[in-house]
């Protein structure tokens, strides 16, 4: 089981989106379980502020090291600081994410997700706190909360129970670094498009053997990065 817990300036936004379809199940039996912790909860300001301006200058407001820290350390009193807690600060300056990445997070007992806004959270409270930056791409959203519900969802999906039939994670894109085959499901003919007939066949060995070198082709033509990785294995 792995508890996910996510500081955010917009904790609805997380849970709606979360707590829905495979994700929502799981965590409604116990496989998962999915937090969100409002940033705004821990200001002092009277007003509910979270930013200010950055000193030195530049365009944008800044999210403030106080109430991050004391969201963070409310989750860290709850959960226990016993052992080291993975903190994630979801920023397009950090390592990109993955499917190895997800698979190695899927590990951990509790995972905390810190979203940033604005102009980004001051550098003391990143320095302090995060253990891991990791990014979606090399673009910029507005937050991190899309971003970071993007990076539980692989996660958590990995996690024993959260997929019914354990072997769709490992079958799929990435799964053994090859992107996964096409697929077909009925009715056998649409709009003049016949199924393979080898899936129709009832011999394992040889669909399987078809599955593989389509999911060759295919990783060969639209990731030729991940097909020179996978024949230099």
């Amino acid at each position: 089981m792995v508890n996910f817990h996510i500081l955010t300036l917009f904790p609805d936004m997380v849970m709606q989106g979360l707590h829905t379809s495979i994700l929502g199940r799981a965590a409604d039996r116990g496989d998962i379980s999915i937090e969100a912790v409002n940033i705004r909860d821990f200001t002092t300001d009277k007003h509910g502020k979270v930013d200010d301006y950055t000193y030195g200058g530049g365009a944008g407001m800044l999210m403030q090291a106080q109430p991050v820290y004391d969201a963070y350390q409310s989750v860290i009193d709850r959960i226990g600081g016993e052992k080291p807690r993975r903190v994630i600060y979801v920023t397009p300056q950090g390592k990109p994410f993955h499917q190895k990445m997800a698979k190695e997070l899927s590990a951990e007992e509790e995972l905390i997700f810190l979203c940033g806004h604005y102009e980004g959270i001051d550098e003391r409270v990143l320095e302090e706190i995060v253990t891991d930056e990791i990014s979606l791409g090399d673009y910029v959203l507005t937050g991190g909360e899309l971003a970071a519900m993007v990076m539980v969802d692989a996660i958590a999906r990995l996690v024993p129970g959260v997929l019914h039939n354990g072997e769709s994670a490992e079958t799929e894109s990435f799964g053994d670094g090859l992107l996964e085959y096409p697929q077909y499901s009925r009715p056998e003919i649409w709009h003049g498009k016949r199924v393979p007939e080898i899936l129709l066949s009832g011999d394992h060995a040889k669909v399987d053997a078809w599955r593989l070198e389509q999911a060759l082709l295919r990783t060969k033509e639209r990731r030729p990065d991940l097909y020179e990785k996978y024949m230099e294995k």
